[in-house]
């Protein structure tokens, strides 16, 4: 029976004239197109960009019972054992400078005399300062621990096993098919690497959750010495956490705060200078101080030029680009002398800056090289005033102290820009889709009306 349906189907009536002819190529012409629609159509969903929205973000908040204010901050310093008075004289100098004000928080550990660190005390201020910050960004968002799909935490110096990240999913008792990942030793522009590992996962896995923690352990990382240049952290690093929760859902667009556009990273590893830290030098006086090594200075420009180079074409106008691209050409044909280079003005392209809150030098460097106004960068040193350098979380700090302000509104551009160690500088740029309402809540909210305060070169301590 089947050959004789086959047979028919190959011979016409006459059993000479096959129909194949009408009949299969037909047939495999609307196959051909087919499969050529089905190869398009799957080329353009698995290339297509997915939107990577934020949805919203939470801060640690310390209690004042942290507090460190410089008296009590000179006090302990001449009470340590291991300071001699020259090693105490040079944290002072250094905290005279430093920007930050009375309210900066250390954890409990560091109250002792002397400090008692140990990794007891270094997990008992993680979960403090990650439990805090997930806590609230659940209670914001309302979101399921469930439904998270994405975990991504990184701590420069502080890295356990069991690891940071498998802490949480312990503490909230997330899904076991998790995408967990934990990020340590890659300093204080690792919460925007962080950022970028998750939009590129966030790309391959639709309809996905992503939660980002950025933190900095304090605990074990007291320097207890004398070498001036191990004892900057003292001085500078703070209590500090936030958690943002991303997503690619489209549902999430109607409530997310903001859409992230783009991530440019640079790393300057290959290069051998990036490597050196600081060094300790004398002015012509005798006063012997830190001050950042030549090459580093170099190397973090150089590092910062090759991010704004990147982030430039992707942001500014037309016209802000062919000026850049003149100065450019017109130095390279004529030579460097009697050329500057012109910086693009990058206020036309953001409304709000967010630089990493490192120390009074680094927010005024960025300032003085991108041309920005004391309102831009106030965010930045506010942040750093109020809790000074948080390290990875700092940048979340300084946007929600923009939205405590109120100056957040739909269609605004943001600008966050990190450094971190190796020497690495990376970006992001945001856009707000809606305008933010003030928070009730948040590391801010009980001081946002003392804001912004007037900052003093230098604060006499002794």
């Amino acid at each position: 029976m089947a050959a004789l349906l086959l047979e028919s189907l190959m011979l016409g009536p006459d059993k000479n004239e096959s129909l194949w002819p009408s009949v299969g190529i037909d047939a495999i012409h609307a196959l051909c197109i087919t499969l050529l629609v089905i190869i398009v159509a799957t080329a353009y969903f698995m290339s297509r960009t997915r939107p990577v929205y934020l949805v919203d973000f939470a801060c640690f908040r310390p209690t004042s019972t942290c507090r460190v204010p410089f008296a009590t901050f000179l006090e302990h310093a001449r009470l340590m054992p291991f300071f001699d008075e020259k090693s105490v004289r040079f944290q002072v100098r250094i905290l005279e400078r430093s920007g930050l004000g009375e309210e900066t928080c250390l954890p409990p550990t560091n109250h002792y005399i002397p400090p008692c660190p140990s990794m007891e005390a270094a997990c008992e201020e993680a979960q403090l300062v990650i439990f805090s910050a997930v806590d609230e960004l659940i209670a914001k968002t309302g979101i399921k621990p469930q439904d998270i799909d994405i975990l991504i935490v990184n701590c420069s110096l502080f890295s356990p096993t069991p690891s940071l990240s498998a802490m949480i999913v312990n503490k909230y008792k997330l899904r076991s098919n998790i995408m967990s990942f934990n990020l340590s030793g890659m300093g204080c522009s690792a919460g925007l690497i962080s950022v970028d590992l998750a939009r590129d996962l966030l790309q391959v896995h639709p309809n996905s959750y992503a939660l980002v923690v950025s933190t900095e352990i304090i605990t074990p990382n007291y320097y207890a010495g004398k070498d001036r240049s191990m004892l900057l952290p003292n001085c500078l690093f703070r209590m500090g956490s936030a958690a943002v929760l991303l997503s690619n859902s489209h549902r999430e667009s109607a409530r997310a705060k903001y859409r992230l556009l783009h991530v440019v990273r640079t790393h300057k590893g290959a290069d051998d200078r990036a490597y050196r830290c600081v060094s300790e030098e004398e002015d012509e006086e005798g006063n012997s101080g830190i001050r950042l090594n030549k090459d580093l200075m170099v190397i973090a420009g150089e590092a910062l030029r090759a991010n704004i180079t990147t982030v430039g074409p992707l942001v500014l106008p037309v016209t802000e680009q062919l000026r850049f691209l003149a100065t450019l050409v017109a130095r390279r044909l004529r030579g460097a002398r009697g050329w500057k280079l012109y910086i693009p003005e990058f206020k036309c392209a953001f409304e709000h800056f967010c630089i990493h809150a490192g120390g009074r030098a680094v927010i005024d460097e960025l300032q003085r090289s991108l041309g920005l106004s004391a309102a831009h960068v106030e965010a930045s040193r506010m942040t750093l005033h109020r809790f000074g350098n948080t390290s990875s979380s700092s940048l979340w700090y300084e946007l929600g102290y923009v939205e405590a302000k109120g100056r957040m509104r739909g269609g605004d551009r943001l600008w966050m820009i990190g450094f971190g160690s190796g020497f690495k500088c990376n970006s992001a740029v945001w856009r707000c889709l809606r305008t933010v309402g003030t928070p009730v809540e948040g590391p801010w909210s009980e001081c946002i009306h003392r804001y912004p305060v007037k900052v003093p070169d230098m604060i006499k301590l002794l």
